[in-house]
């Protein structure tokens, strides 16, 4: 090779990993905040946890453990006397009160050599608890095999940096089924309002726990993030914050650079996890590209293999097992994506929803589709239709009129299966179950 054709080799190619390093940067101001993330994604699991500060995130005052496992309540009621001891101290030392001859208060100011009694009393009200997440984290890893190929390829497509790919560890752990109590689902955990502007949540499916569907919905949004701010770290972090509040953000500080967004913005929304989204995921992206030093050698989960059929109409769920000689987990596992009341049933598959089948189905799996929609499928969906409560119904007494169980009209309604009805209250009733049908059987 010439040696000027060689040199410009050799400069693109620096070029080209420069340009994918600047385009997440790791300032040396987050630090000690993904030093932080990387020890609670590694070094304590959720049996354990920090109390530290909310700003300072290298100020860690104590590690707490427990034997069990334990429900947020409980949880609490452990740690929150033990932060409550941090607060105090704080409290004294700024008073000039502090028993400096206990071990305890020397090492907490030992932590703010220097500060002063208005930085200790700020510091007061700052003690926070962290949960620690190592064990989530591993499984996490175990769990991304089955997506990670998906999501490189779909990033790319979108022009979304491949080491992005990481977000899901932050996100949910690489559970497709993971749900938070604000009502984040899925992969991505996207909230309904946001899927909805890519994916299809309806009656009788919720993309959002699609890992397919959701990282193409995930590839936008990052995609539109940046296109609009002009960064990926503020893309990300508008992944949490919202575009629109990312956008405030730069206009009030009058910049686009994270590290000083992160330490100085004090937005009213823009708390502590919105600051710390961008730090969390670097930690996350730096322990997945080198999970055998921290996590020892991990065993991946097989990528997901499936045939796609596109259901022509809406067809009866026993027809699809009994065509493909399939059972209902199979097709569940393949299918998180579809809501409960398809699998028990009361509502038929969807038509023009694209049906993961195990791979090894029959090579005519198209023809037998077009079989099962022929002798059972509906060109459009059953209406529900309601009763009204008389005299001394109940919900058992009802549902089993129906051919249901209490749990199925309880769930449909909203109510507990226990729950005592009132005379003139109206219940949504499901469609009957379709009666069975023969079907084509898939060829082998």
């Amino acid at each position: 090779m010439p040696p000027r054709l060689l040199l410009s080799l050799l400069l693109f190619c620096v070029a080209g990993v420069r340009a994918e390093t600047v385009a997440l940067p790791r300032p040396a101001a987050l630090e000690p905040a993904v030093r932080f993330w990387s020890r609670v994604f590694s070094e304590v699991d959720t049996r354990s946890g920090f109390l530290h500060d909310d700003r300072r995130l290298d100020v860690v005052y104590e590690t707490l453990h427990w034997n069990d496992d334990l429900d947020r309540s409980d949880r609490q009621a452990l740690v929150e006397p033990q932060r409550l001891a941090i607060q105090n101290i704080l409290l004294s030392l700024a008073d000039g009160k502090a028993d400096t001859s206990d071990p305890q208060v020397r090492r907490v100011r030992a932590l703010w050599q220097g500060a002063t009694p208005d930085q200790l009393r700020d510091a007061a009200i700052r003690v926070r608890f962290q949960l620690g997440q190592a064990d989530r984290f591993a499984a996490g890893l175990r769990r991304s095999g089955a997506w990670e190929a998906h999501i490189r390829s779909t990033l790319a497509q979108y022009g979304v940096p491949q080491e992005i790919g990481a977000l899901p560890y932050v996100e949910s752990g690489f559970d497709p089924m993971a749900g938070s109590h604000a009502g984040a689902a899925g992969l991505w955990q996207f909230m309904a309002s946001t899927g909805r502007l890519f994916l299809r949540i309806d009656q009788f499916v919720d993309e959002r726990y699609d890992p397919h569907a959701a990282t193409v919905a995930a590839a936008k949004l990052l995609r539109g993030n940046y296109d609009a701010l002009g960064t990926w770290p503020l893309a990300l972090t508008a992944y949490n914050h919202g575009r629109a509040g990312m956008r405030r953000a730069m206009d009030q500080m009058g910049t686009d650079d994270i590290a000083t967004l992160i330490e100085h913005y004090d937005g009213p929304a823009f708390g502590f996890a919105s600051r710390n989204f961008y730090p969390t995921f670097l930690a996350a992206q730096e322990l997945s590209s080198t999970s055998e030093q921290r996590f020892g050698p991990i065993t991946k989960a097989a990528p997901v293999q499936a045939r796609l059929v596109t259901l022509p109409a809406f067809v009866p769920l026993h027809a699809v097992e009994t065509g493909f000689g399939v059972d209902r987990g199979q097709l569940r596992a393949l299918n998180p994506a579809l809501r409960n009341a398809v699998w028990d049933e009361t509502r038929m598959l969807p038509k023009g929803y694209d049906l993961r089948l195990p791979a090894t189905s029959g090579a005519n799996a198209e023809t037998v589709i077009a079989g099962i929609a022929r002798r059972a499928g509906q060109a459009a969906p059953v209406n529900e239709s309601r009763h009204r409560v008389r005299p001394g119904e109940t919900l058992g007494g009802i549902a089993a009129r129906q051919g249901l169980s209490a749990r199925q009209l309880a769930d449909r309604n909203g109510l507990k299966p226990t729950a005592q009805l009132r005379i003139g209250q109206v219940l949504k009733l499901p469609p009957r179950p379709v009666g069975r049908v023969p079907t084509l059987k898939a060829a082998r």
